[in-house]
């Protein structure tokens, strides 16, 4: 492929937003057709029904944005978005037992939904280099089965069809994406696709939060044991911007959710420990619930076709979408935007190369999300990917050995926190150097209650379980 001089991105979301910036620093015009009216402000649309549950932006994802939109993060933070450092302001409950609040390695951007989408946009539409057409949806691409030329596109409110041309077309359209039909109109042959369905299920309510404990009590994770042969129940508290919490709670397939606002609390005391439901008692409801099934992993893989039409990305959620209780979705979208942006100012233009290129960067959220999934009851793995079949005990092993010394292993710990964030690739946790660090870094004592001090538990008027509560954090 030649250098592109104009490119149509489907999808006005995230991915979509950044894959348009990336391509907007190198082309001539870049449009992005998104079937959406959106918002002038941080507020909720129709075609992102999930927006209403918690995100979060690992630093990993944070470090590309700011590099590709230098001053996002200032922006973020004068939105009232928080930055988390993990673990220093992060209780967790794994599966192993409560992780140690070492000094933060790395971070999460915590803000609504909503309110990130709005601000990067913003940001990315004042540079005057993307334009946006809204209100309208792809129906088909155009081209054959060689070559992508385009898309016909349908306006939402009247139903006319136009044909955009274009010399590179991205799918950023998410986990709704009808690529496989299109590709196939075209007689390209099917795209291999896993899909590992843990059958997770979300509710989620605002709270706002006492005085003081936005901004000077930690984010909150209570998480299922996957370990048990029944149901996963998860629990978390992320500060957003105007003092608030965003309060999720989540089950895997068989899990009762609460349907009602009655039913909210009494689940939250249900989780393996009652911290979530205690705090709640202390905050005052904003919201009533809004419940989502919008969570499988699934994966496609592109990059197999002997023969990929020129002209044609794959991005984002279109590309590969992973259950959200990881938070990884968001950082590997921006991984995305930074392997396409890398390619095309090394000018390597090579439609297949950049796809090939992209789909390696999703490979480490998709493995995280995955190899935790299938470990749950009643998880239907639909995957052929031999990490996650039968020769995946090996590593399962390995996995439960490094969950268990992260919780209470200062440096394991930040390795592992290095991973998550997507900061560091997941590769790293295979080398010598790490399998050294495994056997040598002394275990802490194992904590036998939530690891909050006392000043913590007084903004939320809560007193200690025990001496867990008062020691002074690593």
């Amino acid at each position: 492929m030649s250098r592109p001089a104009h490119a149509i991105v489907l999808g006005g979301g995230w991915a979509g937003m950044l894959a348009a910036h990336a391509l907007s620093r190198h082309l001539d015009t870049v449009t992005v057709v998104e079937r959406d009216t959106l918002p002038d402000g941080p507020e909720h649309r129709k075609g992102l029904p999930q927006a209403r549950h918690c995100h979060l932006l690992w630093s990993g994802g944070a470090r590309i944005v700011e590099e590709l939109l230098p001053g996002a993060l200032d922006r973020l933070d004068a939105a009232g978005a928080r930055r988390i450092g993990v673990h220093k302001d992060l209780v967790t409950l794994t599966a192993h037992g409560w992780q140690h609040r070492f000094e933060a390695a790395q971070y999460a951007v915590m803000v609504s939904r909503p309110m990130l989408d709005f601000v990067i946009r913003e940001q990315i539409m004042a540079l005057g280099r993307v334009l946006l057409r809204q209100g309208v949806e792809a129906v088909r691409l155009l081209g054959d089965a060689r070559r992508i030329t385009g898309a016909e596109v349908r306006t939402v409110h009247d139903g006319t069809t136009e044909e955009l041309t274009a010399d590179l077309v991205v799918d950023a359209t998410g986990r709704g994406s009808r690529l496989r039909h299109w590709l196939a109109a075209l007689d390209v042959p099917p795209i291999d696709e896993d899909i590992v369905d843990v059958g997770i299920g979300y509710v989620t309510r605002i709270f706002q939060a006492p005085e003081g404990a936005s901004t000077g009590f930690p984010a909150l994770n209570v998480l299922g044991d996957y370990r048990v042969r029944e149901p996963g129940c998860n629990g978390a508290v992320y500060p957003i911007e105007d003092g608030r919490w965003i309060v999720t709670l989540s089950g895997t397939r068989g899990a009762t959710l609460p349907a009602t606002d009655a039913d909210f609390l009494p689940f939250a005391r249900s989780l393996r420990d009652p911290l979530v439901a205690d705090v709640l008692e202390r905050a005052e409801p904003l919201t009533g619930v809004f419940t989502s099934r919008i969570g499988i992993n699934r994966r496609l893989y592109p990059e197999r076709l002997e023969a990929w039409p020129d002209g044609l990305l794959a991005f984002g959620d279109s590309l590969a979408a992973f259950n959200p209780i990881y938070g990884h979705g968001l950082s590997a979208s921006a991984r995305g935007a930074a392997v396409l942006d890398g390619h095309l100012r090394r000018g390597e233009w090579r439609i297949r190369d950049v796809q090939r290129a992209v789909s390696t960067a999703v490979d480490d959220a998709w493995i995280m999300a995955t190899s935790r999934d299938i470990c749950y009851v009643n998880c239907r793995n639909l995957a052929r990917d031999p990490r996650l079949t039968g020769g995946a005990l090996s590593r399962q092993r390995f996995t439960e050995a490094l969950a268990v010394k992260a919780i209470r292993a200062p440096r394991v710990s930040e390795v592992v926190t290095d991973v998550t964030s997507l900061a560091v690739p997941q590769a790293e946790l295979g080398t010598s150097r790490f399998l050294t660090l495994m056997q040598q870094d002394p275990l802490l004592p194992e904590l036998t209650g939530p690891p909050l001090d006392r000043d913590e538990l007084a903004l939320v008027n809560l007193v200690p379980r025990g001496a867990v509560a008062a020691a002074p954090r690593l």
